[in-house]
This record gives structure tokens, sequence and C-alpha cells, in this order.
């Protein structure tokens, strides 16, 4: 049955595609890098952001190489499903921040044929999954965990460790309130803490 469909023209093949880590692992820059080729293929893209991330730019996804691609700061996940008409990729930043909808949003543009690209953090500062992530990673076709280097012992690190006393759960900094640790270096530093 489902093969007669096939034949009469089906939308479209859309897929999600997660890439995390923790901080300073360049999950940005390979969020920048996919979305810059699918502009070169003439592809139509829209790029989304939480709008409480302003740490670099108002309306721009921007790495920490400085390496930018102009994006939309929205509310809530939403609001994305608004503004993606006619789109062939949607790229989202921070998806840690954004509301447990944003895999309803994901779930939905891909079953519309939309290739949907989502970077963020895996963990939270306490080691914890962080937000949505585990379940977008859960409906994905494709999951990219990136890694940090470890500024102690050089090692690959997968914690954002979080030098501050602060016991929020989200809190915008840069390398003056984290740093990426191995799990290692991330367990002495939180007994010395």
């Amino acid at each position: 049955m489902f093969i007669d469909q096939l034949k009469k023209g089906e939308p479209k093949k859309g897929w999600i595609e997660v890439i995390a880590g923790s901080m300073f692992s360049g999950k940005t820059e390979e969020l920048i890098r996919r979305l810059r080729r699918a502009e070169y293929a003439k592809q139509k893209v829209e790029i989304f952001k939480p709008a409480i991330d302003v740490r670099y730019s108002e309306d721009e996804v921007v790495s920490h190489n400085a390496n930018s691609i102009r994006s939309t700061p929205v509310e809530s996940s939403q609001k994305i499903l608004l503004l993606t008409a006619d789109v062939d990729v949607v790229g989202i930043d921070e998806a840690q921040f954004f509301d447990n909808g944003i895999v309803e949003v994901c779930i939905k543009l891909a079953n519309q044929g939309t290739r949907v690209i989502v970077a963020g953090l895996d963990m939270d500062f306490a080691g914890r999954p962080f937000g949505p992530m585990p379940a977008l990673f859960a409906v994905a076709e494709y999951v990219t965990k990136v890694h940090a280097v470890c500024v102690h012992c050089g090692d690959l690190a997968q914690f954002s460790y979080r030098k501050t006393k602060s016991n929020k759960i989200v809190e915008l900094g840069e390398k003056d309130i984290y740093e990426p640790l191995c799990r290692r270096c991330y367990n002495i530093a939180n007994k010395i803490k």
C-alpha cells in the first residue's frame, strides 16, 4: 500500500539531524558548516535560535570561533512552524533552551519533507541530560556527538564545568563561567568545589 503512495508523488523526504556535545566542542561550528553547504546547493534555509541567547548577537548564530550565520530569534518552539513555509532546511541552535515542544516541531517539519538540523548541549553543568535533547536524540535519524578538549589534561571533554557556585540550570556565559572537562577532571573539580 505505501509503495503506491510513493509512486503517487509523496512529498520530499525529510529527516532530523542532531549535533550535541559540551560547550566549546564545535556544535555551532558544525551547524553553520552544514547550513552553508545547503545554501551553496541553492536550498532554502531558515535558522532559528532561542531569543534568550544574545551572547554574541541578537539576530545571528555565532560560534566561539566567530563564524556566524543570520538567524531568527524566537520565544517558543511553535513560532518556528509559523516561519518555515516552503523551506528545504531548518537549522536550530541551542535547542536545550527551547521548551519540550521543540521535539514535536522537529518531527512535524521532518514529516513535511524538511531537513532539520539541531545543535545543543547534551548535558547541563551538573552532568544531567539537558532539556529536550534526549528526546531529540530518540527521534533523530542522525546524531553526531562532538567533543571539546579538556582544559586540564588534554583528553576528550564531554562536560561543561561551571566555575561559579550558581545552581541555576540556565546561566549564559562563556570561558569566564564555563570550561570543558573530561570525566576524570570534572569529577575532581566537583569534589574540590
